[in-house]
């Protein structure tokens, strides 16, 4: 066994004193849907609601063993990796001060605040991740302090890595495939390390959000390169730019095994995991289901693990998960319809809507002539097929109509 196998062992081994293993649950719909043994390891269970608890703890209890008089710790972190570290500085009676965007929900912020109590003060700062870690990085120099990386540092790889421990330890074998989430790197290193270090013939699939592809980005380019910008919905795998260590244990990745999810999409897989299994996932937790579609005949007949890598979601923002999954499923559209300003003109629109078509959205936008009038529809509807037959019926009538569902500057604006 190599030193990276028994480090990650030893890891697991020592997060025991603090929580047990986190369930790994064989999902039945997902398996009779892709015809694969599906199981998913729940690290939405953990202590915290991320794995991020296993590498804060790991790179702390490793900086303590080695300086017993470290007393204070530094990190940046959109939320999952504050919880871990506010969870790891009250465990070891240390002081820690944690550094978030500005944009990170309010539930995660209160989470990070419950978990660390009076060791940890919570800095607000920055739009970006990127911004909060360097207002982090200049606060850890100034004061001397330890920074506890999210993902670009070898303890915190070998505390991920306890993911894999587990779950070869619980299913009692090696998995054929496992599918893992990709922000930073950290948990795609630590698993894959493992995995590869003890000989698994393991085969794997790695998922990142469309607008922060940055695994792809460094594959590409030959090492970690910095995106020109990212979309931060899925705020706990938005990273700008991979690490360089994890680029280290990852390098020998094919790119036509990352696969990237649109924004959108997740939400749909967000939505039927509550819906029909309960399970709550944040965005980045959905990322390892959400792509089953994408690799169905490479799954078909295998065991497959996907690692459900969080569930810290905050529920005031199921409105709009909401809204983007009926968006890209088709079944909710906007468009803005230059009526005919004439008795009987609404009353002609309305009769061409059907049973299932419910209107979401009227507003009046301006009248473009004296003529026409221009209105701002939004349709929801139980099927998008529905919409076929509505813009059929609106252009033998010559209504004129402008779909702007997928035009982002226009819905932006106007939405």
């Amino acid at each position: 066994m190599t030193d990276f196998a028994q480090a990650a062992r030893q890891a697991t081994d020592a997060l025991r004193e603090l929580f047990p293993m986190t369930p790994l649950q064989r999902n039945d719909h997902l398996s009779a849907r892709y015809g694969a043994e599906i199981w998913l390891k729940r690290e939405d269970l953990s202590p915290v609601r991320s794995y991020k608890l296993r590498g804060a703890l790991n790179a702390m209890r490793k900086v303590r063993a080695i300086n017993p008089g470290q007393q204070t710790f530094v990190c940046a972190s959109a939320g999952n990796h504050a919880q871990g570290v506010a969870f790891a500085c009250r465990h070891f009676r240390v002081s820690g001060t944690i550094f978030m965007p500005v944009t990170t929900p309010q539930q995660k912020i209160d989470k990070t605040r419950a978990f660390g109590g009076d060791a940890v003060e919570i800095v607000l700062v920055g739009d970006y991740f990127d911004q909060t870690l360097h207002a982090a990085q200049d606060f850890c120099s100034r004061v001397q302090a330890h920074f506890l990386s999210p993902f670009d540092d070898p303890d915190v790889i070998e505390g991920q890595a306890s993911v894999a421990v587990e779950m070869v330890a619980q299913l009692g074998e090696v998995p054929e495939i496992v599918v893992l989430p990709v922000g930073g790197g950290g948990l795609a290193s630590g698993v894959t390390g493992y995995l590869r270090a003890v000989n698994a013939r393991t085969k794997f699939h790695f998922v990142e959000p469309l607008g922060g592809a940055s695994l792809m980005a460094a594959l590409q380019a030959g090492g970690p390169t910095r995106l020109a910008r990212i979309n931060t919905f899925v705020d706990g795998a938005a990273v700008a730019q991979l690490g360089a260590k994890n680029y280290q244990m990852l390098n020998w990745v094919r790119p036509e095994r990352v696969h990237l999810a649109p924004e959108d999409r997740i939400c749909v897989t967000m939505l039927e995991m509550l819906n029909i299994e309960g399970i709550v996932l944040e965005p980045a937790g959905a990322l390892s289901v959400d792509v089953l579609p994408e690799i169905a005949d490479d799954i078909r007949g295998k065991t497959v693990v996907c690692i459900t890598s969080g569930g810290n979601f905050d529920f005031e923002r199921l409105p709009e998960v909401k809204e983007r999954a009926q968006r890209y499923s088709g079944t909710k559209k906007y468009f803005i319809l230059r009526m005919p300003q004439r008795p009987g003109a609404l009353r002609e629109f309305l009769m061409m809507l059907g049973p299932d078509d419910d209107i979401a959205r009227f507003e009046y936008l301006k009248k473009s002539a004296r003529n026409f009038g221009s209105v701002l529809i939004g349709i929801e509807t139980k099927a998008a097929q529905n919409f076929i037959r509505l813009f059929e019926q609106l252009d033998q009538a010559d209504f004129a109509y402008r779909d702007i569902t997928t035009d982002e500057a226009l819905a932006e604006f106007l939405i």
